[in-house]
């Protein structure tokens, strides 16, 4: 009884004034956070033996096939305001990927149906549009500024419970390596991240947005304590490409990197203690080649910030348009120097029949499809192993062994050591298709 009434009464200091509180900044913030609801029809496979005329007469099963099954399924995640006039929606790509319908709820219990603008699967950012009136945004504060040990508020749609409020600090800056997106650099914190707060905001004490919330280490399905958010700067690259022009046009330098180890730089005559990132070769008539850098370079600032690893330098260049000169500070011969160099339009790769990405595709030639959407198969020579598999010229490899690739080194890597079989997914025109090679 006494604690309940103990728990109504304000909280105060020893001078009866109020303690420090999140409340006020979180009054203006919480509208500008808003829950999303996605919509997904699926077609429900059917067992292929049903498909099978023989089987059916068999079986005395008529002769008309049943028709297809359709499945409808929802999803919830989380989404930010960042333009109140325009009704912009920032979100992950993989809250809303492959939704036939996205349902954007305010606080105020208001709900809208959203366009879908455009979005950067390598950066997980998607950006929605919505008809509304009266609406609040997120200010964006430079993620830049971040440090180690900063508060920081995560808001978001935990579980699909509604917006929930998190409290914590900012464990680690420029994250890595997770192999969850195409491009990592990652604020780690400790507020408690769950399913459902992808898309949401990671905000500072100010109640500005320093990240969108998009991915946890959870082993047992809930929080352990490391979550991971999208540093605005690095969406902010994204998201204006988007609205100028419905998608992001990523250019290249035309280099091969790998990260400077103590081995290396004692090998290059670098500096023991130097970080940075070792171009391991530069592809002709591409951008880095028309700058002047040359295999061997360590690349150790770009425009002024220290780059310590070949990850941090795929970033700068990832976040940065086509056209956009980067002012590259390496150390050559141990000494150091500045090159500009422009990043430039990125060359289509091509595995020709004599570059076999795997056993079982010797004799096809394989370059990246146009749309990005996967492999395509070019041509396939008469006679050869990618002959007798089934495919065909023109068809597009999406999957293999059940991962989704979208470029040549992704369709290697997801085959490599696949010695008695390779299962394929294909597109073919209209149709898919699974190939099993073998």
């Amino acid at each position: 009884m006494s604690s309940a009434v103990h728990a109504a009464w304000p909280l105060t200091d020893g001078d009866d004034k109020p303690l420090p509180s999140l409340a006020p900044m979180l009054e203006k913030v919480n509208p500008a956070v808003v829950n999303i609801s996605t919509y997904t029809t699926r077609t429900v496979q059917q067992n292929p033996l049903l498909r099978d005329p023989f089987f059916r007469r068999f079986f005395n099963m008529p002769e008309q096939q049943m028709p297809e099954r359709k499945r409808r399924t929802t999803s919830a995640g989380s989404g930010v305001i960042i333009d109140a006039k325009n009704g912009t929606v920032v979100t992950n790509h993989h809250v809303i990927d492959g939704a036939d319908e996205i349902t954007v709820a305010l606080e105020d219990g208001r709900s809208y149906t959203a366009e879908l603008i455009g979005s950067d699967p390598d950066v997980d950012i998607a950006v929605l549009k919505i008809d509304a009136k009266n609406l609040r945004e997120v200010p964006i504060s430079d993620s830049e500024k971040l440090r180690v040990g900063d508060f920081v508020v995560a808001i978001g749609n935990p579980f699909g419970l509604g917006q929930t409020v998190t409290t914590g600090i900012v464990s680690a800056l420029g994250r890595t390596g997770l192999g969850i997106e195409g491009y990592e650099n990652f604020i780690q914190t400790d507020a408690s991240i769950n399913p459902g707060n992808s898309g949401g905001a990671l905000v500072n004490l100010q109640g500005e947005l320093i990240g969108i919330n998009t991915a946890i280490i959870a082993p047992a399905g809930g929080n352990v304590g490391i979550g991971f958010a999208i540093p605005t700067n690095m969406a902010n690259a994204s998201i204006s490409q988007i609205l100028e022009h419905g998608e992001v046009k990523r250019g290249q330098l035309g280099v091969i990197i790998q990260d400077l180890t103590p081995e290396l730089a004692d090998a290059f005559g670098i500096d023991n203690g130097q970080r940075g990132a070792l171009i391991a070769e530069v592809q002709p008539g591409t951008a880095a080649d028309k700058a002047g850098l040359e295999a061997g370079d360590v690349v150790v600032a770009v425009d002024g910030k220290d780059i310590l690893s070949s990850a941090q330098l795929r970033n700068a260049v990832g976040v940065r348009k086509i056209g956009d000169t980067l002012t590259l500070t390496i150390v050559r011969d141990g000494k150091q120097r500045t090159i500009k160099s422009k990043i430039g339009e990125p060359s289509k790769l091509v595995a020709g029949k004599d570059e076999a990405v795997h056993r079982f595709l010797e004799g096809a030639s394989l370059q990246e499809a146009d749309d990005k959407d996967g492999v395509l198969v070019s041509e396939i020579e008469q006679g050869t192993a990618a002959a007798r598999s089934g495919l065909r010229p023109g068809d597009i490899i999406v999957s293999a062994n059940k991962q989704r690739v979208k470029t040549i080194a992704e369709l290697r890597k997801a085959a490599k050591g696949s010695d008695k079989r390779l299962l394929l997914q294909v597109k073919r025109g209209r149709a898919a298709l699974y190939i099993v090679l073998q």
